[in-house]
């Protein structure tokens, strides 16, 4: 373990497009700092490129602030032993996304236990060097240049939060969807996707739920798929989405849906809505009753169904609450635009 005072490091990460030309940067307060240019990539892989020039370049202890918390959950959870454990796959028994900066991260981490901490700050907020670091990530981004320095750069133009991850846009009334082809997945619940653990219904219909979106990114390169990340079919939208390389933006009904749920899922919830390429809340608040709630989401259905292009909907043709959806996008979206995928059964 390295001894000494910590190093505080800033980083962050940006995209314009998502995926699209993208920018990393870091920056220690009042001294060096750096950026870096990609020119088609995501936030996400911007994130943890940004840690990573970060570790590798500045040697001894080491904290790294980011307002990312794919970044920062990744070593504060430990998402990484499960990951290392399960042969670089994720709890979905999908490979891990983004596995090729992962890796050198998580063991430029590990090589040197306890030298390397991890800290998240709110962005977009008043802290100044958060602000540094976004600025130079989205000029990077912009000129497909990077650069270096001390200090603090006199000629940064302003930050740009357009096609760049979401903290969380909150309001129904006017909430601003994200830009490119937008496909929403949704569809039946535990248990009739084979029970509430993964399985091998869940597996095969994730898996097929990858193949179609990874043939429709071909058609359209800027395909984004939309999930609710409930349990069931919107987080296997998710999970394909990751396996198929295509960004997914969570659209929430209300603030923390996860409450109630046991604590695996709860924790499954927050590493997919870390991974989200932005994250949408729709309403401020959490219902305070059952029907209340009943009520926000099918809110969120009909936002889905006024912004997507396309939706993805697993259903075995019986249940009536999918089915009610089925009906209700396709007159949205028009009956071509609305995939129904069968739960894939094990035979």
């Amino acid at each position: 373990m390295s001894g000494g005072a910590a190093t505080v490091v800033y980083t962050d990460g940006a995209c314009i497009g998502n995926p699209g030309p993208g920018g990393w940067a870091w920056a220690v307060p009042g001294g060096r700092f750096a950026s870096g240019a990609a020119p088609h990539t995501t936030n996400q892989r911007m994130e943890v490129t940004a840690a990573l020039e970060a570790v590798t370049a500045l040697p001894g202890p080491l904290q790294v602030v980011s307002d990312s918390t794919y970044v920062v959950n990744c070593f504060r959870d430990r998402w990484w032993e499960g990951w290392m454990a399960r042969g670089w796959r994720n709890k979905a028994k999908q490979p891990v996304a983004n596995r090729d900066l992962w890796e050198p991260l998580v063991e430029a981490v590990r090589a040197d236990p306890g030298r390397v901490s991890f800290r998240w700050v709110k962005g977009h907020g008043t802290d100044a060097v958060n602000d540094l670091v976004d600025r130079l990530a989205v000029e990077a981004a912009r000129n497909q240049r990077g650069r270096t320095g001390l200090g603090t750069p006199a000629d940064l133009g302003s930050a740009d939060t357009v096609g760049r991850r979401g903290s969380a846009a909150v309001g129904a009334a006017g909430t601003a969807a994200p830009e490119g082809h937008l496909i929403v997945v949704t569809g039946h619940r535990p248990p009739a996707l084979g029970g509430y653990d993964d399985n091998p219904v869940a597996d095969r219909t994730r898996h097929e739920l990858a193949e179609i979106l990874a043939a429709k990114r071909v058609l359209h390169p800027d395909l984004v798929v939309l999930t609710g990340l409930g349990l069931g079919a919107e987080q296997l939208g998710a999970e394909a989405a990751a396996a198929a390389d295509v960004p997914y933006v969570a659209v929430l009904a209300y603030p923390d849906p996860d409450t109630m749920w046991p604590a695996p899922s709860k924790a499954h919830f927050r590493e997919l809505l870390a991974g989200a390429s932005a994250t949408i809340v729709l309403e401020s608040r959490a219902p305070a009753t059952r029907p209340l709630a009943g009520a926000a989401l099918r809110r969120r259905d009909a936002w889905l169904a006024r912004n997507a292009a396309e939706a993805l909907v697993v259903w075995d043709g019986t249940g009536t609450d999918v089915g009610r959806l089925v009906r209700s996008l396709s007159d949205s979206l028009g009956e071509a635009e609305v995939w129904v995928v069968a739960p894939a059964t094990t035979t």
